[in-house]
């Protein structure tokens, strides 16, 4: 890979001093530059140093106290020069400040103290994304898809949308955080390793691992399986944002079954998500269950990001769209109508509804997966050329 050249922007002395030996001795980077204060606005006479660095990598040392300057730098940093690629440092034990340095825009999060195989490792990832890039475009998204309570369809609704996005655009994963995994009994698929098992590769993980621990659905959908069996995860969540930072840099959409999994990690991946989807019936307790898990997922300002999709639904004299809107606090994004057993022959068979062309439900996710990808530019562009003459 072509030498690296990296600036590190650090308020401790000590730690640019460390941080410019870590960098020089990975042998693929170079420190080209070390500054003292964290940028605060665009005019900063930084910024148009780094463009006349044309650096590769900014590296943004975040403090365990007061990290707001370094977090505001990161998110100016991606917006004044983004086509340099922004690391942070920082502590693996503030999982906020990680969420929210990511949200800002750093493409990674080491941990701090940091070693050279860290850096190394990290600058290999960003050559490999970058090549990925040219060839076949950004960076994908993911959309997570969780429980108001249990039984409120989670899986179903994960599994058949991920077969829809599969089916309209190709190169989408499923990655099943549930508690007891389910998405291998939808697929009618043995899967022989697990999100556990990802997680506990992290530190030698790359794009040809990680499609190792897939397994391909005949569809050509790609599943990361979950626990078989109901033991608790010891996961960090500082390792489940690395797992989703790898994931949405290979994949063009991940989707995400977390089921009724509500804990930390369900929620920084949901911040990490274009879109929660909150699954949940038409009626008093599902609903006020949805209000719980908004607040939940919600804090943060991440509020808006949740979005509601009534399953099994049928309509109901006196029952109103806003209704549900006012007692979940979330708007309403899609519904799924009622064909219970259709779901349930669809379960004990291990034939996905997707896979049985032509039936109501089936177009139903058809169209939720075109709402979830209507904004995105290719999907726009190819959208326009079907009225094109040939």
């Amino acid at each position: 890979m072509p030498e690296l050249s990296v600036v590190i922007i650090a308020g401790d002395s000590e730690q640019r001093a460390v941080l410019q030996v870590l960098v020089d001795g990975t042998s693929v980077a170079r420190t080209a530059h070390a500054a003292a204060n964290y940028p605060a606005a665009a005019t900063d006479p930084l910024i148009p140093r780094m463009h006349a660095l044309h650096a590769d990598v900014i590296l943004v040392d975040v403090p365990i106290e007061n990290p707001s300057a370094a977090l505001n730098a990161i998110e100016l940093l991606r917006q004044e020069v983004p086509e340099t690629a922004v690391f942070a440092i920082g502590s693996m034990s503030q999982p906020q400040s990680i969420v929210s340095a990511m949200r800002a825009g750093a493409r990674e999060y080491i941990e701090r103290p940091s070693t050279t195989t860290d850096l190394l490792e990290a600058f290999i990832r960003l050559s490999t994304n970058q090549r990925k890039v040219k060839r076949d475009g950004p960076r994908g998204k993911v959309f997570t898809v969780v429980n108001a309570k249990g039984g409120s369809g989670a899986t179903t609704i994960a599994v058949n949308l991920a077969l829809a996005l599969q089916s309209a655009h190709s190169n989408v994963a499923l990655v099943d955080l549930a508690p007891l995994g389910h998405t291998v009994l939808h697929l009618n698929l043995k899967a022989p390793f697990t999100v556990a098992d990802a997680i506990r590769n992290l530190h030698r993980m790359d794009s040809s691992l990680l499609e190792s621990f897939m397994t391909r659905h005949s569809g050509g959908l790609q599943l990361l399986a979950g626990a078989s069996n109901p033991a608790g995860s010891d996961a960090a969540t500082a390792e489940y944002a690395r797992l989703f930072d790898l994931m949405a840099g290979h994949f063009r959409y991940v989707v995400v079954d977390a089921s009724s999994r509500l804990d930390s990690a369900t929620r920084l991946v949901g911040n990490l998500s274009e879109t929660v989807l909150l699954v949940a019936h038409a009626d008093v307790a599902s609903l006020w269950s949805a209000s719980r898990v908004v607040q939940f997922l919600g804090e943060n300002s991440n509020r808006e990001r949740v979005k509601l999709v009534l399953n099994r639904f049928r309509k109901i004299p006196g029952f109103h769209e806003s209704d549900a809107e006012t007692a979940s606090g979330a708007s309403l994004l899609w519904r799924i109508p009622n064909q219970y057993f259709a779901v349930s022959a669809a379960i004990d068979r291990g034939v996905p509804l997707m896979q049985q062309n032509h039936t109501e439900i089936a177009r139903a996710f058809n169209g939720l997966a075109a709402a979830l990808t209507q904004n995105d530019d290719d999907v726009k562009r190819s959208a326009w050329s079907l009225f094109k003459t040939v």
